[in-house]
């Protein structure tokens, strides 16, 4: 019943098994399947940033006030719940600023832009002014066309100028 181990990776393991099976007297296949299987050690491509609530930071805040006095305890608490000595300095900045707000996270990103009530009534009025200056352009043109025309075909034009004249 004992089995040689084999170059492979699974083989190893099946060749360390071999030794327990022979000790336990478990088959091969049920030591497999209850051994946990390998954690996946491939690195997150990016890594998230963390977020801190308000009280969270106040409650840390009083701890790492409360242990001040005893050597080493601060750092068991930073160590405990994965913070640095960079955080309790910000966080007590914030607090001697009074910032009670700024214990609590900060939204990032762009701010947004302030609207001016009178930016869509704009914006309106220049749509339509393109829109006319376009209408407009479009006349002309016509208007050049049949005095061409009008030029070709020897057909005298009423113009207004003339008849503003008199």
């Amino acid at each position: 019943m004992l089995m040689t181990a084999t170059k492979t990776q699974e083989g190893s393991v099946a060749g360390e098994l071999a030794g327990a099976e022979v000790a336990t007297g478990a088959s091969l296949e049920e030591t497999m399947a209850s051994m946990p299987e390998r954690p996946d050690p491939e690195v997150p491509a990016k890594a998230k940033r963390r977020h801190f609530a308000g009280e969270y930071k106040r409650r840390i805040l009083r701890e790492a006030d409360k242990a001040a006095g005893n050597l080493g305890e601060i750092g068991a608490l930073l160590r405990r719940e994965g913070l640095y000595s960079s955080h309790l300095i910000t966080w007590r900045a914030q607090r001697e600023r009074g910032e009670v707000a700024g214990l609590s996270p900060k939204k990032r990103g762009r701010k947004p832009k302030e609207i001016n009530p009178l930016a869509k009534r704009v914006a309106e009025l220049e749509r339509d002014k393109r829109r006319l200056e376009r209408k407009v352009a479009q006349q002309q043109v016509m208007l050049d066309i049949q005095k061409k025309v009008s030029e070709l075909l020897g057909i005298p034009l009423n113009r207004p100028e003339d008849d503003e004249s008199e």
